[in-house]
């Protein structure tokens, strides 16, 4: 039977274990440390100081060698052999304290020291040896670099600076690998006595202890006699000098999502490549002083490398903080703003993919209004119809706004959310077909990710022999993590291959500023598909480029959403865009074309559809899969001719055995109007004969403007009156009259240009034109009073 003294002292020596193994503090440093972010090669960008007004970066594992043999030969000579506690050293400090009668040493260790930095606690002979008993539990734990780590990221530095890392970076401007023996010495005495001794203040004491601690590495063979002598003739720093800010709000960004989601510590290797961030850095304050002329203040740039999605450069603004009016610390790239066209290249890639049309497929082009919409062209003109390719390339508005009302806003919108967009917080039906002319908000973060989505698509269609990887789809990251998942391929994409690639041959075809072209003669230009945006009012230019590699996109305006005359993509993002593919290595090879995904079919030359019975000029070409089921050409039909060509006839006049038949491409009349005027190869229809019926002419005048149920405001003159709604109209027979009634009150006569100056009150009307033959259409408006 056990003895309870037995069990007494038993108990006893089990509580002392368990309060000696579980004494250290957990974390065992609990201090706020700086935001800090380098670049893909471990080089700092920039860093923020600590929420309690200390430069204090996070634990790092690796230290030196250079700081390890002057610390240990300063502080702990013993450190690589002891438990944490330094008999020799502490009997030897309990002499020298007795004969100074003051504390001359403390013969801590720095495992003691590591103990006492993170405890915090005051000079007591009682915290004397409990920093004992805490120093020998560390050691059991961690190994010696580790215990030498955490001292290196947590001694102090003078003045706020904690760490070395911090410290180097703020006496030195380099990281601490790059430190000489001289400027390493100088580092390992600061901690000994920081209150005292530090860079500004005390310098001479501080190179007394510098040089003795250089002596003694000498004495100990770490270093020669020679790198002693010059490493004693390094001057000690003056004064802190300033961190570097090569992307500063990269760094605000990456201070907010840690904030947001507080995963890891709080330094980061981002993907940056600082030489590249630095140059373009240097780009847009170079188109910066030239834009601040006209008063726009503010431009912003970030490229992308296309297979990860990484950003290899991030300038959220110009830096110029010493001007409140420039709002520098405002962050474009993440900020919503009116894309303008940019959303332009996704609606065409969709409406290929659906098969809704093929790449060349004309699309109108004339004056509309829908629901009260009332879309224009930026040159205010119209091409009656166009391809649609070439309406891309050239960012027609009339052309984008039909496609949208085909292929629904409600489902682009849907597609966009599915793309990765975030910005579009209100319902479709708030946005209506403006969404694709700019009408709601987006960031230049999630356009350029949206791009090199469609890139990545297309550069991996081979690799995954044919098939998708939803997971092409993401925002762009600005840190690199390994991707071991495999993928999850599936048959089909949210967009296909082929519409991605005819979407970026368009976009390639894109006039560049100053060059009209030029560029295609030089073997060694970088092929770029490229789109701009302008927003309404002028208040955003957007140029966003893609090639196999990268994607840059490029914003340009004023964070307040002041507009400024010439405030367009063209006239101002695009040149810095290919400024900075400039800096980019060429592409020596442009996205292949994914043939699998594509089918061969015949295709109408003059409307780009696909072939129908009436189609005589054709021509077999690649087609997205989804073109076998897009429309056949609506523009071409079967005509009767008199004999001599001259005449339309039908059999009301003419026997089927004296017709000419023959196949015609014929546009609408509205169409035809603006379209005959710039394609000189278009043959208007030939009039009908005097003696044949009409019936087969009734679509030969057309109201270009108002159209049906229209709801139009017409502004009041300088003078107070209301101004006039100028209407148009298209007539197919030249010189043919047109009668104008509004409200069954004739109005004017119009022969071969057709249109008619009105001034209507507010309310409904119905305006009626009547043709010299008889045709009549009757369109019914509203004039709105506000």
């Amino acid at each position: 039977m056990i003895k309870p003294k037995v069990i007494l002292i038993l108990t006893f020596l089990l509580v002392l274990t368990l309060l000696f193994w579980f004494c250290l503090p957990k974390p065992l440093f609990k201090s706020p440390t700086s935001y800090v972010i380098d670049d893909e090669s471990g080089q700092l960008l920039g860093a923020a100081i600590a929420k309690d007004g200390q430069w204090r970066f996070p634990y790092n594992d690796t230290v030196p060698e250079k700081f390890k043999q002057c610390i240990v030969t300063f502080e702990d000579k013993r450190f690589e052999h002891h438990p944490g506690f330094d008999i020799l050293a502490f009997s030897r400090a309990i002499r020298q304290n007795m004969l100074s009668k003051k504390v001359t040493s403390g013969g801590s260790t720095i495992t003691m020291q590591v103990i006492r930095l993170a405890t915090r606690h005051k000079r007591t002979i009682w915290n004397k040896l409990l920093e004992i008993v805490m120093a020998l539990r560390l050691e059991l734990t961690y190994s010696k670099n580790e215990i030498l780590a955490f001292y290196a990221s947590n001694a102090p530095f003078g003045t706020n600076v904690i760490g070395l890392d911090a410290a180097s970076w703020r006496y030195f401007g380099r990281s601490p690998d790059k430190l000489s023996w001289g400027e390493m010495a100088a580092m390992a005495v600061l901690p000994n006595s920081p209150s005292l001794v530090h860079p500004g203040r005390n310098r001479n004491i501080l190179l007394k202890k510098r040089n003795l601690l250089l002596y003694r590495l000498q004495q100990r063979g770490v270093i020669d006699s020679a790198t002693a002598a010059l490493a004693s003739l390094e001057r000690v720093p003056d004064r802190p000098v300033a961190l570097p800010q090569l992307a500063p709000h990269l760094l605000q960004r990456f201070k907010n999502d840690h904030q947001a989601h507080p995963i890891g510590d709080t330094r980061i290797r981002t993907s940056i490549n600082a030489i590249l961030q630095q140059q373009v850095n240097d780009i847009i304050e170079q188109h910066h002083q030239v834009l601040k002329a006209n008063d726009i203040n503010n431009i912003a740039a970030i490229v992308l490398d296309v297979e990860t999605g990484a950003t290899l450069a991030y300038a959220g603004n110009v830096s110029h903080r010493e001007d409140p009016q420039m709002e520098s610390d405002v962050d474009v790239i993440n900020a919503p703003r009116s894309p303008g066209s940019t959303l332009k290249p996704l609606l065409y890639a969709s409406m290929l993919h659906n098969g809704l049309i093929l790449p060349n497929s004309l699309l109108p082009d004339v004056p509309t209004i829908i629901a009260g919409y009332h879309p224009e062209n930026f040159d205010l003109g119209y091409d009656g119809a166009v391809p649609a390719s070439r309406a891309l390339s050239r960012s027609l508005n009339v052309p984008a706004v039909k496609m949208l009302q085909q292929f629904k806003y409600e489902k682009f919108y849907d597609f966009l959310q599915k793309a990765g967009v975030t910005t579009l917080t209100k319902p479709a039906d708030h946005y209506g077909l403006s969404l694709i002319l700019g009408g709601g908000e987006n960031t230049l973060w999630e356009l350029s990710g949206a791009y090199a989505d469609m890139a990545r698509v297309l550069n991996h269609y081979n690799k995954y022999k044919g098939c998708y990887n939803p997971a092409d789809y993401h925002n762009p990251v600005y840190s690199i993590s390994p991707n071991t998942v495999k993928p999850d391929l599936e048959r089909s994409g949210l967009l296909d291959a082929a519409s991605i690639y005819y979407t970026f041959q368009a976009m390639e075809e894109v006039m560049r500023p100053g060059e009209e072209m030029l560029w295609q003669q030089f073997s060694s230009t970088q092929r770029v598909a490229w789109k701009t945006g302008t927003s309404f009012g002028f208040r955003d230019g957007w140029a966003i480029g893609i090639t196999p590699k990268y994607v840059v996109g490029v914003w340009v305006g004023n964070t307040d959403g002041e507009g400024r005359p010439g405030l367009t993509g063209i006239n101002t993002a695009a040149p810095a865009l290919f400024e900075i593919f400039r800096l980019l290595p060429v592409s020596r090879s442009w996205f292949e074309m994914p043939t699998g995904e594509m089918v061969k079919i015949k295709v109408c030359h003059q409307s780009g559809y696909r072939a129908g019975q009436y189609c005589n000029d054709t021509e077999e070409t690649w087609v997205p899969k989804a073109g076998l089921k897009a429309p056949v050409c609506p523009y071409h039909q079967l005509i009767h001719l008199s004999a001599d060509g001259k005449y339309q006839v039908n059999g009301n006049c003419e026997s089927p055995d004296n017709m000419v038949n023959k196949t015609w491409f014929v546009l609408p009349p509205s169409m035809e109007y603006y379209y005959k005027a710039r394609n000189y190869q278009y043959h208007v229809l030939p009039p009908f004969r005097a003696d044949c019926g009409q019936a087969e002419n009734s679509n030969a005048m057309e109201v270009i403007y108002p159209k049906d149920g229209a709801k139009i405001y017409v502004p009041l003159e300088a003078d107070g009156s209301r101004g006039r709604m100028i209407c148009n109209a298209a007539h197919r027979v030249p010189g043919m009259k047109i009668f104008w009634h509004l409200d069954d009150q004739y109005v004017g006569t119009t022969q071969d240009f057709h249109q008619m100056a009105l001034n209507p009150p507010p309310g409904k009307h119905i305006l009626t034109l009547v043709d010299g033959i008889g045709n009549t259409i009757n369109i019914g408006f509203e004039i709105l009073s506000k």
